[in-house]
């Protein structure tokens, strides 16, 4: 039974809820008479961000944008006098110097992202190459020889063998050096013979804007017991260009040789078991734990310290504040001399 109460209030709520809708009906109306307007956006609560593309790879051994995805190729390259001007360095990502009998030096030369059309002249492997190479992988590797108790060494290390022996017709020889400074390969050959070649992968360098700091340097000389090579900044080529035993060192192809970033790499420097056939001991170059080093880039010069756990890993290099000591873009050459006074072991 319902009660007057709510009968009452059941009328006066509809006669109002109907005053309500004539209400709206009528501003509608009136709406639709004069120019439609969109309504004010409503507030997110704050300004949208669009986030930045992520930049674009760049190459491990170089830190450009070229040769991404090649395979690495590492040769013995000779570095004496007899052997100079010496083709295809100019091309390579980086360039390791590397303490051999007598006092002298020779290079490793490691190709990825571009290739030269020859490489040389090339030499025998030493016993540190297969200590360097691990960090690449499984790389191949061409060099002239190596001496019969180190062969089996070659077939343990992680390294695809393109030595003469194996590769022969890659091989070539030319010019008028004598033997065995006219021996000279054709780096596309080479890497056919080793189609599983490793490809780039991090092995610690880093990239980038020159850290705060650093001594303007114009020239700085690495010394080996009977041998020496200086490296010049020009500003005109921003690179540091390269001398041998204080004269220019001209690249075959034209030009000087250098790098955009050279790092002075002290590694302790030792007696291995291996020598000539002159009884000149072998060099081994620890290059795992840690040491010093100087990094030469944009015409300053970084103290700086190296560290590499083990040798499958890679070596990175770090300010004297602990920040990644970055490279300038381009190719790198490490230059491995003894902790210490140059001597012979």
């Amino acid at each position: 039974m319902r009660s007057a109460w709510d009968t009452t209030g059941r009328g006066r709520a509809a006669a109002g809820l109907g005053a309500l809708v004539i209400g709206v009906s009528l501003s509608a109306c009136s709406d639709s008479e004069g120019p439609e307007t969109a309504p004010p956006p409503r507030s997110t609560g704050g300004p949208q961000r669009t986030e930045p593309p992520p930049p674009p790879p760049t190459h491990p051994f170089t830190g450009e944008r070229k040769g991404l995805d090649n395979p690495v190729l590492a040769v013995k390259i000779e570095n004496t006098r007899p052997a100079l001007p010496q083709s295809g360095v100019k091309a390579a990502d980086i360039v390791y110097v590397e303490q051999v009998e007598g006092g002298e030096t020779r290079l490793m030369a490691v190709y990825s992202s571009e290739l030269p059309k020859r490489v040389g002249p090339v030499r025998s492997a030493r016993i540190s190459d297969l200590h360097i190479l691990p960090q690449f992988g499984r790389p191949a590797f061409a060099f002239s020889g190596v001496q019969s108790k180190m062969k089996k060494y070659v077939r343990e290390a992680p390294v695809y063998d393109l030595s003469q022996q194996n590769a022969g017709g890659a091989y070539f020889r030319s010019g008028s050096k004598p033997i065995p400074y006219n021996l000279y390969a054709d780096p596309k050959d080479l890497l056919k013979k080793a189609p599983k070649a490793a490809k780039p992968r991090d092995i610690g360098f880093r990239f980038g804007d020159a850290p705060p700091g650093g001594e303007p340097t114009k020239s700085f000389t690495a010394r080996w017991p009977s041998a020496s090579m200086g490296f010049t900044w020009s500003k005109k080529q921003e690179r540091w260009l390269a001398s041998f035993g204080g004269r220019p060192d001209r690249a075959a192809e034209g030009g000087r040789l250098g790098g955009r970033t050279i790092v002075v790499q002290y590694a302790e420097t030792t007696r291995s078991k291996f020598h000539d056939f002159l009884g000149s001991y072998t060099p081994l170059i620890d290059t795992t734990g840690t040491g010093r080093a100087l990094v030469l880039r944009d015409g300053k010069s970084y103290k700086a310290k190296w560290s590499r756990p083990s040798e499958k890993e890679g070596t990175t290099f770090t300010t004297a504040g602990g920040e990644p000591m970055t490279f300038a873009p381009g190719q790198v050459w490490v230059v491995l001399v003894n902790d210490g006074k140059p001597y012979i072991p």
